[in-house]
Order: C-alpha cells, then structure tokens, then sequence
C-alpha cells in the first residue's frame, strides 16, 4: 500500500492539512502510526517528507509485487467460467476467452502474445468480468518474463525544438528543399501487417528518412520503431541522426510532448515569417496550411486523447493521418479533388485580383489510411503545399512519384494532373513521361492551378491586415 502526499488544495482528496507540522512529526505519524495520505502545500517540506517516508518504508516493500504470484495465478484461472463475457468487451475483438482456456490447462504462450502484441491496455475485460477475475494482472504475469527480456536502443526523448534549429531548417521546408516534416504520435493499437505490426512505423520512418523528410517521434510510436534494426543489427536511432534536419529521427519524449512537434510549423510562422504568436491563431494557422510541408502520423490511435492531438493538428492546417482502427470514432474530414471549384483561394500580395484555383494540398485534414502501403505514399502527398516553389514542388513530386510507383504496381499516380502547375514542377527523370502523359490529359492545363502567396484568409481580414506578408 502507497503512502500518498498531495500538494495542491486543488486536489487534495480530503487528507489532513499537515502544511505547518514539523517534517519529524509528519514522518512519524506516516511511517508508525498509520497515516497514509497528507496534504502538504510546502513543496520544501514535500521534498524532504517524501524522501525520508520512502526511505522508511523501502524494507517493508520490498518484497511487495506488481503482478500476482503463480499461486494467485492459479486461484484466478478457476473463478474464470469462460463465459466470453471478456472477447465481447473487446474492443479489438482478441480471443481473450479461448486463450483463458488454455492458460488454464497450464499454456501461457497464447495469453502472453495476445498481452505483448495485440492487447492496448484498456482494461475492459476486467470490468465486463461477472466473476471479479483481474484478467490484466493473469496476462501481465504470462507476459512476465518476455517483457523482461525486450531490450532495444532508444535516443533520449529530447524535449523541444530550439528556436535556433528553426532558423537552420524553416526556409528550406518552407521552399521545399526539405520535403516535409512527419510528424508520429500516438498510441499502439495497430492493425497486424505481415511481417509484424511494428513494421509498417519502421518502414516509414526509415524510408522517409533516408529521403531527407525529418522525422519527429513521441510516445508509443517513439518506442516501437526501436524495436526493428537494420541489416547491420543498428536500430533506427543509431542508423540516423538525431538533430532535427533533413533525414533525421527526433525523438521529442513521452506521448504528453505531442506539444513539441505541433509547435514547430507555429515557430516555423514566428520565426521565418515573423508573424506574433499572442492572438494570431488564425493567421499561422492559414500560414502552415498553405506553406509548411507538415505531416502527422497517428497509426495506432486508440484513446480519446489520441484523436484529439489530431484534431488539434489538423486545426493548425497540418494534415493526418491515422490507422483503419481509427475509424472507429467516425470523424475524418476529406477533400474532394473532384471538384476543382472548391480549391480556390486569394493571393496575399493581389488580393484585389480575386480568387485563384490552386492543387489539392494538402487534399485532406483527417485521412484513415487502409494500408501500410498508403500510409507511406498519402505522407509524401500531404506535405504537398500550393506555395511550393518550382524546386521544392520538383522535390516533393519525385517522393510522390517514387513511392507511388514502388507501391503500386509501377503506375503513375492518377492525379498528377493537378500538382503540376508548369513543366518545371515536373522531376527530371520523370519529365519526359510525365509530360507526354499531361498533354494527353484534357484535365491539365499550364498554369491551371496557380502558387504565388495563397490563402484561404477573406479580403476584409487581408485589408484589416490579418494574413499581411511581412
């Protein structure tokens, strides 16, 4: 049992307020006479009384364990009655009640990879259980020992990008020299792939990375791409740098320091378009929608607080993209490039010229990819942007080409159309082809959808000077 000290009157669970005790006293009456919980709002005080408790009670803990013995094991295993109360639970529909079974019959094995690769964690088997069987604990304890053989090599969480590194990086994303930044949080509810569920994470990070794409990781995503190493027995971290530009893998830390990664396109707008931060959400928002090649990859979102790190994303103007699983939750919002009409916008610099057809970039805010395959290829689009310069577009077209191509079947992708605005936006090793098959297209049309310094600001707020180019 846990001794609790709380330190806000915020959030005090209505413990006795021992502010203005002595430490001594403090100590005591929680080491030997049974106080479990304090509130204390000295943070001074907390220091020293949280060491010398914790201090006090180690030998009286120590034996105290996390997970069930095999005898308490045992005793859970035969109040299960296998009604399969806990597979309808399941929101992932795993085979809970057969693998009780076995593991009542004294095999493991089955519970163990069901806890080490498909369970997230939820809980909810143990709540629908009629018979009070704490189901976590019985896969926790068959996964004991695999668990404690995983080892893998992680670069540190990092923390925030330095307004420093943005000045290195934020022209060439912003013109497309650096094709775009992907951006994978979330949490590991993935879909099973062949060759294994963390694979498809691994793939794109590693590929998008040798592509000079900068790759930025928290949380779950962060952990299980340093599963899988290359041919040379080196993971992902020791095969390419830390530091965040092109073709590095940042890891920014624990799945709350999302914050890290969405705050770079806002500094990307602060720092190389100086635009102010403090009541401006709109005009940087408009910026990195229409200018920062920004991507974010939740594959295994699973928890309401997942889905809305990526609706906060999408809200900034950066797109993303999540697992099938997430679909489950019933919000995308997806563009249609079927209708051209809908992608007009006004150029910053002529407002009064009206309003300008410009390429579906990025075509979606909220996309449910069905494969790992199109997770890759809808990545390099997104980070597509209408104010690409003709070198940046070049650099973006050839990824999209490239992996469209790896992916599927040698084809070209069937809406080229609509990303090339002249011949020079075409990659050089493709232009031939590609031209050829543009002045075939009735669809293509030079300069059909334009650059220039688009936005989706109206032209009262343009005049008012929100969106005004500095």
């Amino acid at each position: 049992k846990s001794k609790v000290i709380a330190t806000s009157t915020k959030i005090c669970y209505g413990l006795p307020d021992r502010s203005d005790d002595l430490v001594d006293d403090i100590v005591e009456d929680m080491v030997e006479n049974g106080q479990d919980g304090v509130l204390i709002t000295d943070l001074e005080k907390v220091g020293e009384v949280a060491v010398r408790v914790a201090q006090a009670i180690y030998d009286s803990r120590r034996d105290i364990k996390a997970t069930p013995s095999r005898g308490e094991i045992g005793e859970l295993l035969d109040n299960c009655v296998l009604c399969g109360s806990c597979d309808k639970s399941c929101p992932n529909d795993l085979s809970i009640m057969k693998s009780m079974e076995e593991a009542k019959e004294g095999d493991f094995e089955k519970l163990a990879n069901l806890y080490l690769d498909h369970c997230i964690g939820c809980g909810r088997c143990d709540e629908a259980c009629p018979n009070d069987v704490h189901i976590m604990k019985v896969m926790e304890k068959a996964a004991e020992k695999k668990v404690k053989k995983e080892k893998y090599k992680i670069r540190v969480g990092r923390g925030p990008i330095r307004d420093t590194e943005i000045r290195d990086v934020g022209a060439p994303i912003v013109m497309g020299e650096i094709p775009g930044v992907i951006g994978m949080v979330g949490c590991s509810n993935y879909p099973d792939a062949p060759k294994g569920f963390r694979e498809p994470l691994y793939r794109l990070a590693k590929e998008m990375a040798e592509r000079n794409y900068i790759i930025t990781l928290t949380g779950c995503h962060a952990m299980d791409v340093a599963f899988l190493e290359n041919e040379d027995g080196e993971t992902i971290y020791e095969e390419f740098s830390g530091a965040f530009n092109a073709g590095g893998v940042v890891n920014c830390g624990s799945c709350v320091s999302n914050a890290h990664i969405s705050g770079v396109p806002i500094k990307i707008a602060n720092i190389y378009a100086r635009m102010g931060l403090r009541g401006n959400y709109k005009e940087i928002a408009d910026y990195i929608l229409n200018r920062v090649g920004a991507v974010g990859v939740s594959w295994g979102a699973m928890s309401q607080k997942a889905v809305s790190i990526a609706n906060g994303f999408q809200r900034l103007g950066v797109p993303v993209i999540l697992g099938p699983r997430s679909s489950l939750y019933g919000r995308s919002l997806m563009g249609r490039r079927d209708k051209p009409k809908l992608w007009k916008t006004r150029n910053k610099r002529k407002p009064e010229e009206g309003e300008y057809m410009i390429a579906p970039g990025p075509e979606h805010l909220v996309y449910y990819a069905e494969s790992p395959e199109e997770l890759l290829v809808k990545s390099a689009k997104l980070c597509i942007r209408p104010a690409d310069t003709d070198a940046g577009r070049q650099i973006k077209l050839t990824h999209y080409i490239d992996l469209y191509n790896k992916y599927f079947n040698g084809e070209y992708p069937p809406d080229l159309y609509m990303f090339v605005r002249r011949e020079h936006d075409v990659p050089i090793k493709y232009r031939t082809e590609v031209m050829k098959m543009l002045e075939e297209d009735p669809r293509w049309e030079k300069g059909k959808f334009g650059g220039g310094q688009p936005t989706i600001l109206s032209e009262k707020e343009i005049e008012e000077g929100l969106g005004k180019v500095v």
